[in-house]
């Protein structure tokens, strides 16, 4: 699968009905399976992205089994739990580091992939997934790649 221009970040889905979510970019789309969408994230951002299951909205409200952003379909809150999260920090002026993670501190709802086309894949099946933090005290699961790089995030079955 090829990546995105840089500063970006390619959502992708392989279960149905997928809506992601993240702050402060993304939310108010859903993907049904093999659907992707493409995220610009600006420079000298900071968020993260996780998937909402279990969706049903009519109109601008409705209702996320998981990852529920209080009941909007475009996030301006972080989901509530359970919600496996893939977090970042794109370089900013003077930075020539990007940081990426996978985290289960806000509990697990389906698998994810998360990589970077500079750095290692990530990848989480199952809530003791050892490539995700797991405690918020936990500062050994954080990866760099070369700044501005282009990012994937794939939900997986």
């Amino acid at each position: 699968m090829a990546y995105m221009p840089a500063s970006s970040v390619l959502l992708l889905t392989a279960i149905a009905a997928v809506w992601p979510a993240g702050i402060p970019v993304c939310g108010g789309t859903q993907l049904d399976q093999g659907q992707t969408w493409t995220v610009d994230v600006p420079t000298g951002t900071s968020g993260r992205f996780w998937g909402c299951t279990g969706c049903s909205f009519n109109g601008g409200s409705g209702h996320c089994d998981t990852g529920d952003c209080a009941g909007a379909p475009s996030c301006t809150v972080s989901g509530q739990p359970p919600a496996m999260l893939a977090e970042y920090t794109i370089g900013g002026t003077g930075n020539n580091q990007d940081y990426y993670d996978i985290s289960a501190v806000d509990g697990y709802n389906l698998a994810m992939a998360f990589s970077c086309s500079t750095g290692v894949g990530l990848v989480c099946m199952d809530p003791s997934c050892p490539d995700a933090y797991q405690y918020p005290t936990d500062c050994t699961k954080t990866h760099s790649c070369r700044a501005n790089s282009n990012y994937q995030v794939t939900f997986c079955p």
